[in-house]
């Protein structure tokens, strides 16, 4: 049975900033008891908590700065880009694949919280 998917801006991944990865699942591994799953080919690392949102870590780049990055589902990156930016908010990076999950985008709303929303690709393996 499939799963059912999140309603449209229902928060659904937490991205936290990390120098240094192992670092960081040391930490949460030991204090909350995450588990991580890596993907060295993306340079990311998926966390599950349990009961609860799952997210990953991201290696900040010289001009990221080191923020918590929360992400809302939505049924169409495309069709979300368009009522952002006709409501006063900003596209920051455009829709982008994310090789067999789906598709993400970056935005700002109109006092500059930068959001995600996160599109799954309903031909994705499911778990």
């Amino acid at each position: 049975m499939a799963e059912e998917a999140p309603a449209s801006g229902a928060f659904v991944h937490v991205e936290l900033p990390a120098k240094n990865p192992e670092d960081l699942k040391m930490f949460y591994g030991a204090v909350f008891g995450w588990k991580f799953e890596d993907f060295p080919d993306m340079n990311y690392t998926m966390f599950e908590a349990p009961g609860g949102l799952g997210g990953g870590i991201r290696i900040p780049d010289e001009n990221d700065p080191r923020r918590v990055l929360n992400h809302l589902y939505v049924d169409s990156v495309s069709d979300y880009e368009r009522k952002i930016q006709s409501n006063g908010g900003r596209i920051i990076v455009p829709k982008t694949e994310i090789p067999g999950m789906g598709w993400f985008a970056l935005f700002q709303d109109p006092e500059g919280t930068t959001l995600g929303i996160y599109e799954a690709n309903p031909e994705a393996p499911q778990e």
